[in-house]
């Protein structure tokens, strides 16, 4: 599916993706032209999502960031979209994840502090439809944090 070329390509962008086109083809020992050639396909095979702006929360001001872990009651019919739906609405929750086991969701949320964090739990996260439990674990020390794909 890749070749060697297409890896040091995904390698190189995945590091830098605001370089420009002359930067990346002497990266990668190809000329401007084929460079982007291969990106561009790439991109119409699906393998770049897109390029992204990352912003650090610190730097904003949100000092406290939150992983929730969240039981729904799977009585309820819809409870799942109606969950999502709703949680996709708070703009302090960066991150909504479905998984298998014994948690159905879960969330990261960002806030100013732990008072801002404490306001928006209470008027926004315990609002959310469906919860039967919820278990919050609040980041300490952030070690690694990559969305880079081994290529």
């Amino acid at each position: 599916m890749l070749d060697d070329t297409d890896r040091r390509l995904l390698r190189l962008l995945q590091a830098d993706a605001a370089q420009t086109k002359a930067e990346l083809a002497a990266a990668a020992g190809l000329s401007p032209a084929a460079a982007w050639r291969r990106v561009e396909r790439l991109g119409a095979r699906g393998v770049l999502a897109g390029r992204q702006v990352v912003l650090d929360p610190r730097a904003l001001g949100f000092e406290v960031q939150v992983f929730l872990r969240v039981n729904l009651d799977k009585t309820a019919p819809n409870a799942f979209d109606a969950f999502i739906d709703a949680a996709w609405r708070i703009p302090h929750v960066t991150a909504i994840q479905t998984l298998l086991g014994r948690v159905d969701i879960r969330m990261d949320v960002v806030a100013r502090d732990l008072a801002h964090y404490q306001e928006v739990y209470q008027t926004r996260i315990l609002e959310l439809p469906h919860i039967a439990d919820i278990e919050a674990l609040m980041l300490v020390a952030e070690l690694k944090n990559s969305v880079a794909v081994p290529v």
